[in-house]
């Protein structure tokens, strides 16, 4: 969606979420405030991030992961929409947030070539970007891409393996073809308009149904309100609800590979979360982020739970 850059700091911050990510004193799992001593001992550092399990989850493995290296710390988890997170950081309001390349190169800025090759996605990206103020850190091996799935045996009764197959779907039987997607989804050129022009997907609107984002998956896993939905390729539900992603044969979907977005005057202030958040980063793999995301979505951890102990299993706290 096209960021209204009439946003200012106060009005973002007054949109942020309550969520399981604290914006004060320390949740259960959590980690009990910044440490001592340490090589961010002097920072005061604001993490920020969307209002979605993944993000609830990365803004609280950040936020962890600084306060053990001394900084101190405030939470924004669970901003309401990329735009709105983004402008929190062009801002000033935030210093870092978690977002993904896809994101960043067709939605922040506008770009309308296609890329393919995550690593000449984040090279242009980030440059680009340099005119902003914002620093995209080296991108973690987890590409959250959007993807369409449905429930596996329903794809099988009705022959869907591919988007193609899906396509052909909703022109011979829109009944079955009936999909569900959230309003950011139905949004944005990356998502429901582009896809929709790039298979030739012709679905009566009344086959199309706006939820919330966490409310799809079971869903599709029950056929009710539809066979089919948007899908985050690192989701752990996927896998719990016996669900099976449909190829994008065509490959529309760009890469999402998730980068820490950190303001260029910060890391000039503090040059030394470049250093700290790296091997975070580098761990941070598409079937451990389903893992930890299983976590909280199936096993009903918080993201201060659930952050706190993989930290502590990766010596990272």
């Amino acid at each position: 969606m096209q960021m209204r850059k009439s946003m200012i700091a106060v009005g973002l911050l007054s949109v942020v979420l309550t969520s399981g990510c604290a914006l004060g004193g320390n949740g259960p799992g959590q980690a009990p405030g910044a440490a001592k001593d340490g090589p961010l001992k002097d920072a005061a550092l604001n993490v920020a991030s969307k209002n979605f399990t993944e993000q609830l989850l990365l803004c609280e493995v950040a936020a962890q992961r600084l306060e053990s290296q001394g900084a101190s710390v405030k939470r924004t988890c669970g901003m309401s929409g990329s735009s709105a997170v983004r402008a929190a950081l062009t801002s000033g309001a935030v210093d870092m947030y978690w977002e993904y390349t896809g994101s960043g190169w067709l939605t922040h800025l506008q770009q309308k070539e296609t890329i393919t090759d995550p690593d000449t996605m984040y090279q242009k990206l980030s440059e680009a970007d340099k005119k902003n103020g914002v620093v995209w850190l080296p991108p973690a091996p987890a590409n959250n891409t959007y993807a369409v799935a449905v429930k596996a045996e329903t794809a099988k009764e009705l022959g869907v393996a591919t988007l193609s197959d899906y396509a052909k779907l909703t022109k011979s039987d829109p009944a079955s073809a009936a999909f569900c997607g959230a309003s950011e989804f139905f949004g944005r050129d990356d998502g429901w308009p582009g896809l929709k022009k790039a298979y030739g997907i012709d679905l009566p609107q009344n086959k199309v149904a706006e939820l919330a984002e966490g409310p799809i998956y079971n869903a599709i896993g029950t056929g009710n309100p539809c066979n089919f939905g948007e899908v985050f390729a690192t989701d752990g539900r996927i896998a719990s609800l016996g669900l099976t992603v449909l190829e994008d044969d065509k490959k529309f979907f760009p890469p999402y590979n998730l980068s820490l977005n950190v303001r260029a005057a910060t890391l000039e202030k503090t040059p030394g979360v470049r250093t700290v958040m790296e091997p975070v980063s580098k761990l941070l793999t598409t079937a451990e982020l389903q893992k930890l995301n299983a976590e909280i979505d199936v096993d009903g951890k918080t993201p201060e739970e659930v952050a706190s102990s993989w930290l502590t299993a990766n010596k990272l706290n």
